[in-house]
């Protein structure tokens, strides 16, 4: 188990050590605007092209996995929205609330600590995810805010707005330069290079200390029912259904699930909020579902990597 906790330790050391800040320093809200887009702009772009770019094209067209992985995704958003449809009757709140159960954190800590868990191999499986996960989740919000408030938009507009938002995403481009590098097996200069694995080095950190800092900066008025049954959900019931589905719609290569399930095992995304806040809906339950699920991924996240790193993972798929 110490070695699980060393691994996993300074990961959510960087996350309290942003918290302690926040809750120490007077520094408003708006000082992270800098950071928000260094790191998104900058620091994960690098990161997934590196990732992409290095893996071999024929990994990266696995398509049976990629529909597996995001079909557990896709059901576990289901079962979620439904959640909070019925703590909340309102189609725009249960459309964020949704992301609670559903949504890890696959940008911030999803890439760093599925490469330190599993190894290498973990590259192409964390990167589909991420790229598949992130079309599912800025496809169907959308279209539900949408629904729930419709301001004249026709479906065929609605449909090019949520396609150019994806389309242009950073990470998205990024990761579709890194998988058309891998298919012409491009190298950029040397020069080029390092200067990406110095952003790339700098994701990590950057975004565990500013995810930290951003869940001080938000004030806990309770926890609120639909709020502690989504987090369990996302918790608990995500990893454990990614894992089943694999096994069941396998066999798979044993690290690809390995990283599968840490990735469905990760506390709801800070963009869970950021979400929030753009659409003007579920705004303090979202502020209190990422800072919960992050406090108890302590427990539960740190419980799937010893899994994980002790052949648990291997047994079942042996079954």
């Amino acid at each position: 188990m110490l070695d699980v906790l060393n691994l996993a330790l300074p990961y959510f050391g960087l996350i309290f050590l942003g918290f302690a800040c926040g809750r120490i320093t007077r520094i408003p809200i708006q000082g992270l605007a800098w950071m928000d887009f260094f790191i998104i702009y900058m620091t994960l772009p690098a990161l997934f092209y590196r990732i992409l770019a290095r893996t071999p094209f024929e990994q990266l067209n696995n398509v049976p996995f990629i529909v597996t992985a995001t079909l557990g995704t896709f059901a576990v958003l289901m079962l979620s929205l439904g959640i909070a449809f019925l703590f909340r009757r309102e189609v725009a709140q249960a459309a964020i609330g949704q992301l609670a159960g559903a949504y890890g954190n696959i940008g911030y800590m999803g890439p760093g600590l599925a490469l330190a868990t599993v190894g290498a191999q973990a590259t192409a499986p964390v990167a589909l995810i991420f790229c598949f996960e992130t079309l599912l989740f800025f496809s169907i919000v959308p279209f539900l805010m949408a629904l729930a408030r419709p301001q004249g938009k026709g479906f065929g507009a609605l449909a090019l707005d949520v396609v150019r938002k994806i389309a242009l995403h950073p990470l998205m481009v990024a990761s579709a330069l890194g998988a058309l590098s891998a298919a012409l097996r491009f190298e950029p200069p040397a020069s080029v290079d390092r200067l990406l694995q110095f952003l790339a080095n700098a994701s990590a950190p950057c975004a565990l200390f500013t995810l930290g800092v951003t869940v001080a900066l938000r004030r806990l008025n309770g926890v609120p029912p639909d709020v502690a049954v989504l987090v369990l959900v996302k918790l608990v019931l995500h990893p454990v259904l990614a894992l089943c589905l694999l096994t069941a719609f396998g066999p798979f290569d044993p690290n690809w699930v390995k990283a599968a399930v840490l990735m469905a095992a990760l506390p709801p995304a800070l963009n869970v909020f950021v979400l929030a806040r753009q659409y003007n809906s579920w705004l303090d339950p979202a502020s209190a579902s990422v800072l919960v699920g992050t406090l108890l991924s302590v427990a539960t996240l740190t419980t799937v990597m010893w899994l994980v790193q002790h052949g648990v993972v291997d047994r079942f798929l042996l079954r």
